[in-house]
C-alpha cells in the first residue's frame, strides 16, 4: 500500500462484512472506522473526514445512493468505493455518475478488492484540490427506461464508463454483434448526460437509399428533387441541442461520410438543394456490428471520420463471453412476459442455456424465453437441450399447433419469427430484409414496431 496514514470508513449494515473488511485492511495500518447505517455513516464522515470510504449501497435507513450524494457534499474529496449485492446497470451507472471511484459486487474477490483499494489510495494521493474532482450532481439519479441486466465484469465496466461520461460530450462509438444491446447502451448514455432533457434522435443508416438517407439526415428544400413539395428539416436539425444516434454507421455511403465529418468538425451543413449553412450543437453516438478497420482498408469507410467518431469506444461483449448474465437475463425475461405467474426455472434448463453459444445474443435469448413461456403447459420453464433452443429459433411448429392459442396469436408468432429470421439473414438491413420478404419497407417497419423487435 501507499502511505499508511489514510482514514478509512466502512459503512455497511452487516456486522460480519465490516469485521471481514477491517481484518483484511489491518495489515496496512490504516485508521479504520465503521458505521452500521447511513445516518451514523454520514456523522462519521463529518467527524473523521475519511479519505477512503467503503459504502454498501443497500442500507436499512437511508438509500445508499443518497448517502453517496451527501458524502460528496459533506466531504467531496473522499474517494468512495461502492459495494452492493445487486448488480444492475442502474446501480452501477448511477453510482459512478454520483462520483464513486469504483464499484464492486458482493461477494467480491479478495485480490480484486485489494487492487481497487490500492488504486483508490493512489488516486487520492494524486488529488490535491477539491476542484480536481468531478463536479458532483445533487439531483436524484436519472432512471433508465430499459434496464440493462448484467452481472458480468465486462458489462459492469461499461456501466462505469457510462457513469464517467455522464458530464462529457465527446462522440462515442459502440461496437457489438447484432443482438447485444447497442441501442440500450446508447439510451443509457443519453439518459445520464447533460442533454437528457433535449432531443434524442435515432437513425439506422442502412434503412434508406443514399439519396433518401441524405435528405433524412440533412433535410431538403422545396423543389430539391421530385416529390420535395415542401421544405423539410433533417434529423440533425431536429437533434439540435441534444443527441443523435447513428446505428449501423458502417452502412453510410462515402459521399455522406464527408458531410458527416464536416458536422463533427464544424457543426454545420446545408439542406439538400439549399445554400444556407445551418449550425447545430449535437452530440453524436454511433454504433456498428462491423469491423470498421477492415472497412477502412477496403476503402468503404473514411479513416478521418473513424477517428472523429471513435473518441470513446464501447465494446459490448457477446453473450457467449458472459455466461454469468444468463440467469439474471432469464429471470428478467420471465418476469417481463409472465408477470402474473410464479415460473420455476430448473437448474437443468439454466445449465443448458449456459452451454449454448447464442449467435443471436440477448435478443435470441429473449425470443427463446418468450416462446417457451407461450407454449408451456405448466409453471415450469423447461429447456431440454441445445437442439431444443435451436428449434425454438428456427421453427414455430409448436406455436402453430398449440390449441390454446387463437388464430391471430399463431399468425403473429409466425410473422414475428419470419421477420426476425430475415433480419438476421440480412444483417438487420431493413431494405434487403423487405426485398427478401417481398413486402414494402413501410410495412416491414410497421411490423417491427408492432412486434417490438429490436436489434
Amino acid at each position: 500500500m501507499v502511505k499508511p496514514i489514510k482514514q478509512f470508513l466502512v459503512i455497511d449494515d452487516e456486522a460480519s462484512m465490516r469485521k471481514n473488511i477491517i481484518e483484511i485492511l489491518k495489515p496496512y495500518q490504516f485508521e479504520l472506522h465503521e458505521s452500521a447505517s447511513g445516518k451514523s455513516g454520514l456523522q462519521a464522515v463529518k467527524n473523521h473526514e475519511p479519505e477512503i470510504i467503503l459504502l454498501d449501497i443497500n442500507l436499512p435507513d437511508i438509500d445508499g445512493m443518497k448517502v453517496l450524494s451527501e458524502i460528496k457534499i459533506i466531504h467531496p474529496s473522499s474517494t468512495v468505493i461502492v459495494f452492493t449485492a445487486y448488480g444492475t446497470s442502474e446501480r452501477a451507472i448511477s453510482a459512478m455518475k454520483e462520483g464513486a471511484f469504483d464499484y464492486l459486487e458482493k461477494p467480491f474477490d479478495l485480490e480484486e478488492f485489494l487492487l481497487i483499494i490500492k488504486r483508490a489510495v493512489e488516486y487520492h494521493d494524486l488529488v490535491s484540490e477539491v476542484t480536481e474532482l468531478k463536479r458532483i450532481k445533487t439531483a436524484e439519479p436519472l432512471k433508465i427506461g430499459n434496464q440493462i441486466i448484467s452481472r458480468s465484469s465486462q458489462m459492469q465496466e461499461i456501466f462505469k464508463t457510462i457513469g464517467k461520461l455522464a458530464n462529457n460530450d465527446v462522440p462515442i462509438l459502440i461496437f457489438g454483434e447484432s443482438g447485444t444491446g447497442k441501442e440500450l447502451i446508447a439510451n443509457a448514455i443519453q439518459e445520464h448526460s447533460p442533454r437528457c432533457d433535449k432531443p434524442f434522435i435515432k437513425l439506422n443508416c442502412s434503412s434508406l437509399s443514399e439519396n433518401l438517407l441524405e435528405s433524412e439526415i440533412f433535410g431538403h428544400e422545396k423543389g430539391a428533387f421530385t416529390g420535395a413539395l415542401t421544405q423539410r428539416a433533417g434529423r440533425f436539425e431536429l437533434a439540435d441541442g441534444g443527441t443523435i444516434f447513428l446505428d449501423e454507421i458502417n452502412s453510410m455511403p462515402l459521399s455522406l461520410q464527408v458531410k458527416l465529418l464536416r458536422v463533427l468538425q464544424h457543426g454545420e451543413f446545408e439542406r439538400v438543394g439549399g445554400e444556407k449553412t445551418l449550425k447545430v450543437d449535437i452530440r453524436i453516438i454511433s454504433a456498428t456490428n462491423q469491423n470498421l478497420q477492415e472497412s477502412i482498408e477496403k476503402e468503404r469507410f473514411r479513416k478521418d471520420l473513424y477517428y472523429r467518431l471513435n473518441v470513446v469506444r464501447i465494446n459490448i461483449p457477446p453473450l457467449r463471453e458472459r455466461q454469468e448474465d444468463i440467469e439474471p437475463l432469464v429471470n428478467y425475461f420471465v418476469k417481463k412476459y409472465s408477470p402474473d405467474y410464479e415460473i420455476v426455472i430448473t437448474d437443468k434448463s439454466l445449465n443448458i442455456l449456459r452451454s449454448y453459444d447464442w449467435p443471436g445474443n440477448v435478443r435470441e435469448l429473449e425470443n427463446v424465453i418468450q416462446h417457451s413461456l407461450v407454449v408451456s403447459q405448466s409453471n415450469v420453464l423447461d429447456i431440454n437441450s441445445t437442439q431444443d433452443i435451436k428449434s425454438k429459433n428456427i421453427k414455430i411448429d409448436t406455436a402453430l399447433n398449440d390449441t390454446n392459442m387463437d388464430f391471430r396469436s399463431r399468425v403473429a408468432a409466425f410473422e414475428k419469427k419470419l421477420i426476425i429470421e430475415a433480419l438476421c439473414t440480412e444483417g438487420w438491413n431493413k431494405t434487403k430484409t423487405a426485398n427478401r420478404l417481398k413486402i414494402q419497407r413501410r410495412l416491414l417497419y410497421s411490423k417491427i414496431a408492432e412486434y417490438d423487435i429490436h436489434e
